[in-house]
C-alpha cells in the first residue's frame, strides 16, 4: 500500500505551532514511508477563511520545508462534488431531510439537559416523508442506531464509541453547503489519504467520519491523534505564553531547523537523543512513539536548540536568514561585511538571529550615542595617547587583515608599557560604542579601514573637547 498523509488547516489565522507540529509528524511519516504528503486548505468557513490566512500557511510550510507532493487543494472549489455525495447518502438512506428548527432544537436540549441526558439530536425526522412548509431543511447523516465504532488510533490504540451515543450529524446545512465532517470525508477518500494524523481535539469526529465512509464503500484510513501543546504552566498554549504562530519564531530569530527539532520532541523521543538533523528525523520517526499525555513548551530548551545551530549549520545558512533580519532593522547587508562573517563572529555570543543582527549593526551603521558608563571608563585623557598610536598604525597598514590588524595592536601595548586590555577596551568602545564585541582584531577587520580610522578621530575629538 502506497502511504498518503495530509495536512488540513483551516484558514482562519496564522500557522499555529500545533498545526505546525501536525504538519510534521504527517510529513515525517509518509516521508519515512515513502509515501505522499498531500496540502488542502480547508476554507469552507466563508466568513472566517482569509487569503492572508492561506498566505500565512503557505508561508509557514514553506520556511520550515515542509514541502507536499499534491496540493494546496482548497476546498471551495470541490462544492460540486460535495453535493454529489450529499445526493448519494439521500439515495441510498444514509442521510435525510431535518426540518426542525432553531427552537425546537433548544427546547429538545433543553428538555434533555433538565432529565441529565447527553444533549443529541433524538432523530425525529428519520422517517419523515413529507417537507415541512417554510422551513428549509438540512441533511442529517443516518448514524447506525447500534453496534460499536473503533477506532484503532495510532497514538493511542483502540477507542471503542457506542453507535448510540453518536447522534446524527449535520452534513450540509440548509443552504446547501456542507460541513466539516462530510467535506474531510469525502477529500480524504478522493485523494486516497492512507493514514490521517490530527489533534485529538478531533477525536470524537473520527466515528462519525468512520461512519460515513463505510455508508459510502470506502475503507477508512489508519487515524492518530496528538495529544495538546501546552504553555509552560500547564495550561493551554495561548498568546499570553509568547509565540505560538510559526512566522512569530522567525521574526524572533529562530532558525527553521531548530523550530522542528523543538516541535518534533513535543511528544515525540528516541532514546536520549535530542538534537537531529532532518534526514535522521525521517530515518527514526516512528507514530507509535508518540506520547498520550500532551506535552509542555519550554522556551529555554528552544533557544539552548537555536544557538546549537547557530553555531553548527552551514554559515552560508545563517547568513541568508540573518540577512532578512537585517534588513527587518532597516540594515542594508551590502554596505558593511558580508553576513556570513558576521555569522562565523557572532555565531557563539548569540542566541536568536535578532539578537545577533541587533549586536551587530555597528558593523553597517555609524552609532550615535556611546554607552555613558563604557565612555567615562575607558575614553578618558588618558586613552588619547593609544588611539592616536593605533590610529597611525592603521593608516600605515598595507593589507587590512586579522592577523595585521592584531599585530598593531600588540605593537601599541608594548611600545606604550600597557596590557592588552588597556589598549583594546578603548580601541572597542571607540569603534562599537560600548564593550561588547567579538575579539579586537576580527572587530577591526569587519568594521573596515575607513570606518575605523574615522570611528578613532572622533573619539579622540570628543574626548580633547571633554577634556578642555
Amino acid at each position: 500500500m502506497s502511504i498518503c498523509t495530509r495536512f488540513a488547516p483551516s484558514p482562519t489565522g496564522y500557522l499555529h505551532i500545533g498545526g505546525a507540529r501536525t504538519a510534521l509528524f504527517a510529513w515525517l511519516y509518509a516521508r519515512h514511508h515513502g509515501g505522499e504528503f498531500v496540502l488542502r486548505i480547508e476554507d469552507t468557513d466563508l466568513e472566517r477563511s482569509t487569503p492572508e490566512s492561506v498566505n500565512a500557511i503557505l508561508e509557514g510550510m514553506a520556511w520550515l520545508g515542509l514541502t507536499y507532493d499534491r496540493g494546496p487543494f482548497y476546498q471551495t472549489e470541490h462544492f460540486a462534488r460535495y453535493r454529489e455525495v450529499i445526493q448519494k447518502l439521500l439515495d441510498t438512506g444514509h442521510a435525510y431531510h431535518c426540518y426542525c428548527t432553531r427552537e425546537e432544537l433548544e427546547v429538545m436540549r433543553t428538555e434533555q439537559m433538565e432529565r441529565k441526558e447527553k444533549p443529541r439530536y433524538d432523530g425525529r425526522c428519520r422517517h419523515r416523508k413529507e417537507p415541512r412548509e417554510g422551513v428549509q431543511p438540512v441533511v442529517r447523516f443516518r448514524t447506525p442506531e447500534e453496534g460499536v465504532t473503533i477506532v484503532d488510533d495510532m497514538v493511542r490504540g483502540k477507542v471503542a464509541f457506542q453507535n448510540h451515543e453518536l447522534d446524527d450529524l449535520i452534513i450540509a446545512r440548509s443552504d446547501g453547503t456542507p460541513t466539516y465532517n462530510l467535506t474531510v470525508v469525502v477529500d480524504d477518500m478522493d485523494m486516497k489519504v492512507t493514514h490521517v494524523i490530527r489533534g485529538d481535539d478531533h477525536l470524537n469526529n473520527t466515528p462519525r467520519q468512520i461512519n460515513i465512509l463505510r455508508a459510502l464503500g470506502a475503507e477508512p484510513p489508519r487515524y492518530g491523534h496528538l495529544p495538546m501543546i501546552l504553555g509552560p504552566d500547564g495550561l493551554k498554549l495561548s498568546k499570553r505564553h509568547g509565540a505560538v504562530s510559526v512566522m512569530q519564531y522567525r521574526d524572533e530569530g529562530y532558525l527553521p531547523e531548530a523550530v522542528l527539532n523543538y516541535l518534533v520532541r513535543l511528544g515525540w523521543s528516541h532514546g536520549d537523543q535530542e538534537i537531529f538533523t532532518l534526514d535522521e528525523l525521517v530515518r527514526l520517526f516512528d507514530i507509535a512513539e508518540v506520547n498520550q499525555s500532551a506535552s509542555a513548551i519550554n522556551p529555554e530548551k528552544l533557544l539552548w536548540l537555536n544557538q546549537h545551530y547557530i553555531r553548527t549549520l552551514d554559515p552560508d545558512h545563517v547568513a541568508r536568514e540573518l540577512g532578512w533580519h537585517l534588513g527587518q532593522i532597516g540594515i542594508d547587508p551590502s554596505e558593511g561585511p558580508e553576513p556570513r562573517q558576521v555569522v562565523l563572529a557572532q555565531r557563539d555570543r548569540c542566541r536568536t538571529l535578532r539578537e545577533m543582527a541587533e549586536a551587530s549593526v555597528f558593523f553597517y551603521r555609524e552609532f550615535t550615542e556611546y554607552d555613558p558608563k563604557a565612555w567615562r571608563k575607558n575614553l578618558t585623557a588618558e586613552a588619547l595617547p593609544v588611539l592616536q598610536a593605533l590610529h597611525d598604525g592603521f593608516r600605515a597598514l598595507g593589507a587590512w587583515e586579522k592577523e595585521a590588524l592584531h599585530q598593531v595592536v600588540l605593537h601599541t601595548g608594548e611600545m606604550l608599557g600597557l596590557k592588552l586590555g588597556k589598549v583594546a577596551q578603548p580601541l572597542r568602545v571607540a569603534l562599537t560604542g560600548g564593550t561588547a564585541s567579538p575579539s579586537i582584531d576580527l572587530t577591526l577587520e569587519l568594521v573596515g579601514r575607513d570606518r575605523t580610522i574615522a570611528r578613532i578621530e572622533r573619539a579622540q575629538a570628543k574626548i580633547s573637547a571633554e577634556s578642555a
